[in-house]
């Protein structure tokens, strides 16, 4: 089937995390982190051994830097949010997918960051853009739900290789419009034979990480995180005023690699700055101010890219789905 729903852990894992936010969250991650480390530490290794920086593996473009959820964990939220509203100019934009086939990039990509994606009026034409100048990178779409059609699936369907929809409500069952999607992608398995579409039901007031605290529902502590990082490792993340920024915890732009209106994302990706950065971070988040006291971790499908990397199979950790799982966003 092209579509699949789930819930982490079920109708368990939505009870605990309605009533025991905290618990959950930090059992959840203190599993993560134990169950992650070697592999974290192997990979980061690998990547520092070689002569010059390997490609990321996920791109992430914020083509515009709003939301229209009430997402409790988020900054984002429309509640929460303090960031001047901006669009990405459309000629960074494909200067940045210009730079991206130029130097060959056949792994992840998502204009998605801390924002909902079908704000962007563009989204559809910036999806066809990517798709004709990057053909063999996984292009994958993740979205809150509340804007999506039927119609809207169908338009972008023919540009991405996954459709994420992070179903966030109070109630464990689908928002109507999702519904109706899942229904007719259900009912027309042809039509989406190319498309892997995944809903997941996500309680909106649950406690994920502190997000090197800028979460609004949990702020950092004084616990020092001595575990290292993927994100530096493996993604890219540009916001829509051409910033490239640490990872997608800083959603208040503190941390600046570069500028794309000025520099060549390869000369950013290879800077000295962020050479320096990985190699502090490689030896634990605690050698890194803006990551100290940070407890994100990537649940999703950064793990498995990396085993791929190191096992020597590139073509397999570039078409690893996208999917976020619980503790991702």
């Amino acid at each position: 089937m092209p579509v699949r729903m789930n819930n982490f852990m079920g109708s368990f894992g939505w009870w605990a995390r309605k009533h025991f936010p905290n618990l959950a969250s930090n059992a959840y991650l203190k599993l993560q982190f134990s169950r992650r480390r070697k592999t974290q530490d192997a990979y980061c290794a690998w990547f520092l051994s070689q002569e010059e920086a390997p490609m990321p593996h996920v791109v992430n473009i914020e083509t515009i830097n709003r939301c229209n959820s009430e997402c409790e964990f988020c900054s984002a939220n429309i509640h929460a949010e303090r960031r001047p509203f901006m669009k990405m100019d459309e000629n960074l934009y494909y200067s940045v997918i210009d730079q991206l086939a130029d130097w060959g990039y056949k792994g992840h990509l998502t204009l998605y960051g801390n924002n909902e994606p079908f704000l962007d009026t563009r989204l559809v034409e910036f999806h066809k853009y990517a798709r004709e100048k990057l053909p063999d990178s996984f292009i994958f779409c993740s979205t809150n739900g509340l804007m999506l059609t039927v119609k809207k699936v169908k338009e972008l369907q023919p540009y991405i290789n996954q459709l994420i929809i992070n179903n966030y409500g109070l109630e464990m069952k689908l928002h109507e419009n999702v519904q109706e999607v899942y229904d007719y992608i259900k009912s027309h398995p042809e039509e989406f034979k190319d498309l892997d579409v995944q809903i997941q039901i996500r309680y909106i007031k649950e406690v994920l990480t502190n997000r090197a605290g800028s979460s609004p529902n949990k702020q950092a502590t004084e616990k020092v995180i001595t575990e290292p990082c993927l994100l530096p490792f493996t993604d890219i993340w540009i916001t829509p005023n051409g910033k490239v920024g640490l990872c997608c915890c800083d959603n208040f732009e503190v941390t600046d690699f570069g500028d794309l209106n000025t520099t060549p994302l390869k000369d950013i990706w290879n800077s000295e700055k962020m050479k320096e950065m990985r190699r502090q971070i490689a030896d634990g988040r605690q050698n890194y101010p803006f990551c100290k006291h940070c407890d994100f971790i990537d649940a999703g499908f950064r793990m498995e890219v990396v085993k791929h990397v190191l096992a020597g199979d590139i073509e397999a950790a570039n078409r690893t789905g996208g999917e976020e799982k619980n503790n991702n966003k």
